[in-house]
């Protein structure tokens, strides 16, 4: 293998047919790697009887097959696992399996931290430092199948939920969606394969002309005047403006086919009795289901989880107005793998972490001056 080879785990379908194709190779044969790989669990091309000896030559010479380095790994209670992976500019992003029923959701990452910062997640605290490659996405989902193997079961759903704003990283994410929906590689339905994004409109729209991936939206308000403050990216792209991108986006799916709107209940900041009645009243010609997340406290975020009456309120508010409305059980928080507390290590260039350090230190020392009058 010389030393620039490349990520199998990198090639969509059709790119790696081209480069087939390109080297003066049968396009099949493309297909035949993907089978073995991905099918079979074999990554010893010499061991792959149905390629012709020159090809698996050229294949041993210029691509290898290595997966993230497993930095650590975090059991829950709850079964729930986090692993740290070390990926491929050196920086570390967390990933997420939530085993349930028969059913395990894997929450991948798809950026080094994130360069949004919501007030109400420890991954924006964090900064940025790029966004992943193919392979840096598509290995945490053969990191969690490699545990699931045990037991003879496979990753059932992919979110992209984790560290990053999966629309910033566009390309990546896309050729990763098409492996996981794609019959030769993981075959995951398109119903399972959800892409969520802060409401990045230009991202939504490039979105629905490439794939009819599913899509949720990290609403959390039902108001720019309050969205703005919790989601920065508001201020660019108002809710007026993201629900229309939301009703594009529906056309691409067709009517059996809905949107998720997730939205993270505060306690004294958007989920009061206002909310709820604003919510419904926003989403009434927007074909979708709303998942309720109780906000997950870590530290130096200043919010605080909501009673579970208020919470039940807002849920059944919104079930009387007509929405299917789940509320997200907590799961991992006793590794800080829940929503909205995935970190991992970032060698932030936006400067953020130090930012959000002196911050903390001034607002330390005000306390600490007014304690002692």
């Amino acid at each position: 293998m010389t030393t620039d080879a490349s990520s199998f785990f990198s090639w969509s379908r059709d790119k790696l047919e081209a480069w087939f194709v390109a080297a003066g190779h049968q396009k099949f044969s493309a297909r035949q790697l993907m089978k073995w790989v991905y099918h079979q669990g074999l990554t010893d091309v010499q061991g792959m009887t149905d390629l012709s000896r020159a090809q698996r030559d050229w294949l041993s010479a210029t691509m290898h097959f290595k997966l993230p380095e497993v930095v650590t790994v975090a059991r829950s209670t709850d079964g729930t696992i986090k692993w740290v992976v070390r990926v491929t500019n050196g920086n570390c992003v967390e990933t997420v399996l939530i085993p349930d029923k028969g059913r395990n959701t894997l929450c991948v990452s798809s950026q080094v931290g994130c360069m949004l910062d919501c007030t109400f997640c420890a991954t924006g605290k964090q900064g940025f430092n790029g966004n992943l490659s193919v392979d840096d996405i598509i290995g945490q989902v053969l990191i969690a199948n490699s545990e699931l193997a045990q037991r003879g079961e496979a990753v059932t759903n992919v979110v992209f939920m984790g560290m990053g704003e999966p629309l910033l990283n566009f390309d990546n994410v896309l050729d990763a969606t098409s492996l996981l929906m794609d019959d030769l590689a993981f075959g995951i339905s398109k119903r399972r394969v959800t892409v969520s994004t802060a409401g990045l409109v230009t991202g939504i729209r490039a979105l629905a002309k490439a794939t009819d991936v599913s899509l949720a939206i990290s609403l959390h308000a039902p108001r720019n005047e309050l969205r703005d403050t919790l989601v920065p990216l508001n201020r660019k792209y108002p809710i007026e403006v993201l629900m229309d991108a939301c009703r594009e986006y529906l056309d691409v799916l067709g009517e059996k086919r809905s949107l998720t709107m997730e939205y993270t209940l505060i306690d004294g900041v958007n989920d009061s009795p206002r909310e709820a009645r604003e919510l419904a009243g926003l989403l009434r010609d927007v074909r979708c289901k709303v998942n309720l997340i109780p906000f997950n406290p870590f530290p130096g975020s200043g919010f605080r989880r909501p009673s579970m009456d208020n919470v039940r309120h807002f849920q059944t508010y919104m079930l009387k107005a007509g929405y299917a409305t789940m509320l997200r059980t907590t799961r991992g928080d006793d590794i800080a793998a829940a929503c909205g507390q995935l970190v991992g290590q970032v060698t932030d260039r936006t400067r953020r972490q130090e930012r959000y350090r002196n911050r903390d230190a001034a607002e330390a020392n005000r306390l600490a001056v007014q304690e002692r009058r």
